[in-house]
């Protein structure tokens, strides 16, 4: 007697294997569709909120005239260890070369070129940050110094650097969603979100 073939969803581990799969599209669905106005919004103040920190760090040493031991940003001076800490710097770096990823469906013709030039900049970013991250972890320094140090850093000093590398990621970002809520007829077409419904009877 023929026994009736089971069907994927009858075979556990198929089903199994194949609940991730699931699983990520149904998330990248919420990012870049119907909730992604609200996730960029969220995304965008972690990384003006890191970038104001860069900022305050150098008005400290600039304008300020502080020691550079004790200029440490804002919420530096109360948790000295989050300016120390390379795992914590590479941790943002990580968390913002992810977001640029996961947004990128998300954006459409102009504004997906400005994000990308963006997420471009940020891998170099990342890349330098995980250099310092190895070095700590090695005990070897580039160059024979006392501290880790990244590439460009043997040119720039870093807090210079790294204010001018987040810039670089912010600037392209910014453009990207300006342009992102005020589409052309051909990128709303294909939008796959409502960020432009607010504009969407605003001339331009």
């Amino acid at each position: 007697m023929s026994q009736t073939p089971t069907s994927a969803a009858e075979r556990p581990g198929e089903a199994s294997r194949a609940a991730p799969s699931d699983r990520y599209h149904q998330a990248m669905d919420v990012l870049n569709g119907h909730r992604h106005q609200l996730c960029l919004r969220l995304y965008l103040f972690i990384v003006i909120a890191h970038w104001a920190e860069h900022i305050v760090q150098a008005v400290q040493i600039y304008a300020l005239d502080w020691p550079l031991a004790e200029a440490r940003g804002v919420l530096g001076i109360p948790f000295p260890w989050l300016v120390t800490s390379e795992w914590m710097h590479y941790g943002y770096a990580l968390i913002m070369l992810l977001g640029l990823l996961l947004f990128l469906p998300g954006f459409t013709g102009r504004s997906r070129t400005w994000w990308t030039v963006s997420l471009v900049i940020q891998v170099w970013h990342h890349f330098e940050h995980l250099i310092l991250l190895v070095q700590v972890s090695s005990g070897a320094y580039i160059g024979g110094g006392d501290v880790p140090t990244s590439l460009i850093q043997l040119l720039i000093p870093r807090v210079e650097l790294h204010l001018f590398y987040n810039t670089l990621v912010f600037v392209p970002m910014a453009v990207a969603m300006y342009l992102h809520v005020r589409p052309n007829a051909v990128e709303r077409e294909v939008m796959r979100c409502d960020c432009a419904r607010e504009t969407a009877g605003r001339g331009r």
